[in-house]
């Protein structure tokens, strides 16, 4: 079976000119089901980008990406809408709920852009990241780390096949923090889910299976099961 996320030689520029910038140069990565991947590297060194051409949010310049299977480097916008809700979850660090619905409608709203409505499965979603009780509250009423959970159950009703989190940690303090990745760490070893996150956080960082090192648009190191302080020690070489 074909990994989830697949890029072949993916370069990115941005700007014209002097001023033109490569974000990714030539980056070839697989993203395996049942795997958790850690993207990190000093400021400017492409990790938002390699995340946004992952999941089709961004085109790239040259190179290829398959997302579900699917080729989607020139794929048409409607192909990779459809993507976007049913094969790609997605989890950003200020945890964008709608204020105005309740948790259980926010997780359902994937569900209906999808053209479905499934009670159950949204309640389930709420069930598995331990917010089955706080279904009919609105996000002023959760913690910061109960709204990300709730983030997750969103990112999750579809079944998707991805999972992308941006800093899922970074607006947490360290006891929600620790929930979040806990759960996370739950659906790569339960579920076979697929997750790759982008993060600063060294202690994030160290709970995925591997991480991924960029510098200058460009992979430069990949740890395998690394300790906080391997990580923290890593990336400030790359930062000095």
């Amino acid at each position: 079976m074909r990994p989830p996320v697949e890029l072949y030689g993916v370069t990115r520029e941005y700007g014209s000119g002097a001023a033109r910038v490569r974000a990714l140069d030539e980056v070839s990565l697989s993203f395996p089901a049942g795997s958790w991947t850690a993207v990190m590297g000093p400021s400017g060194s492409g990790k938002s980008t390699l995340l946004h051409c992952a999941a089709g949010l961004d085109r790239v310049d040259s190179g290829r990406v398959f997302l579900a299977g699917a080729d989607i480097t020139r794929a048409p916008e409607g192909v990779l809408t459809g993507l976007r809700r049913g094969a790609v979850g997605f989890v950003f660090q200020n945890f964008n709920l709608i204020a105005s619905l309740t948790a259980e409608q926010n997780v359902a709203m994937p569900l209906r852009l999808a053209g479905g409505r499934d009670r159950e499965r949204v309640r389930a979603a709420l069930a598995e990241v331990g917010l089955a009780d706080r279904a009919r509250h609105r996000p002023r009423e959760l913690s910061g780390g109960q709204q990300q959970r709730v983030a997750i159950a969103r990112a999750m009703a579809t079944r998707p096949a991805v999972l992308f989190a941006d800093e899922p940690t970074g607006a947490l303090d360290s006891s929600s923090a620790r929930t979040v990745l806990g759960m996370l760490r739950r659906m790569v070893d339960g579920s076979g889910q697929c997750v790759v996150m982008v993060t600063h956080d060294p202690v994030a960082a160290a709970a995925a299976d591997a991480v991924v090192l960029l510098s200058d648009g460009r992979i430069v190191d990949r740890l395998v099961r690394p300790s906080a302080a391997q990580v923290a020690e890593r990336l400030a070489r790359l930062e000095g």
